[in-house]
């Protein structure tokens, strides 16, 4: 990725990203340090909103988060949201995707992205941002071939 300046309302950021700051894992101390540099309010959809919260309580049930700290986690999403650190964003949703199928038909048998991963870099570019932040290499190679700039978080 290269290393692009940017403020946090020009950068769509897939919701697997975001997850990093409500759980730990190997990128999260990073990209926690990414978003604090970062100003600005980072664009959410509802549907990255409904990704972000079932992914936490999935790991709920997967045990792999006590109780506890799924509310924890639940609750810093929901401050986070109310404290702005969020800008929602309601994209036409039959435009996103229709883009994300002619993603697919163009790259994903090259490519190998999961309908979802497309379905973000197509909200990204109907919300006609030009910045990504992901750490999924084919969601990352299909934001390349799309046009988009792939964001460094170091």
């Amino acid at each position: 990725m290269t290393r692009t300046a940017v403020t946090a309302d020009a950068v769509y950021a897939d919701p697997s990203a975001l997850l990093k700051l409500y759980r730990r894992e190997r990128e999260s101390a990073d990209f926690a340090a990414w978003r604090h540099r970062v100003r600005g309010a980072l664009p959410l959809t509802l549907h990255g909103e409904l990704e972000i919260v079932n992914a936490i309580c999935r790991y709920g049930h997967g045990g792999l988060l006590d109780p506890e700290t799924v509310r924890a986690a639940l609750g810093s999403f929901s401050e986070d949201i109310e404290l702005g650190r969020y800008r929602r964003e309601d994209p036409g949703w039959r435009a996103v995707l229709r883009r994300a199928m002619d993603l697919m038909r163009a790259h994903t048998a090259e490519v190998g992205t999961r309908t979802l991963d497309v379905v973000h870099v197509a909200t990204a570019l109907e919300l006609e941002l030009k910045n990504f932040v992901t750490f999924d290499e084919r969601q990352a190679e299909l934001a390349r071939r799309a046009g988009l700039r792939l964001v460094s978080i170091e």
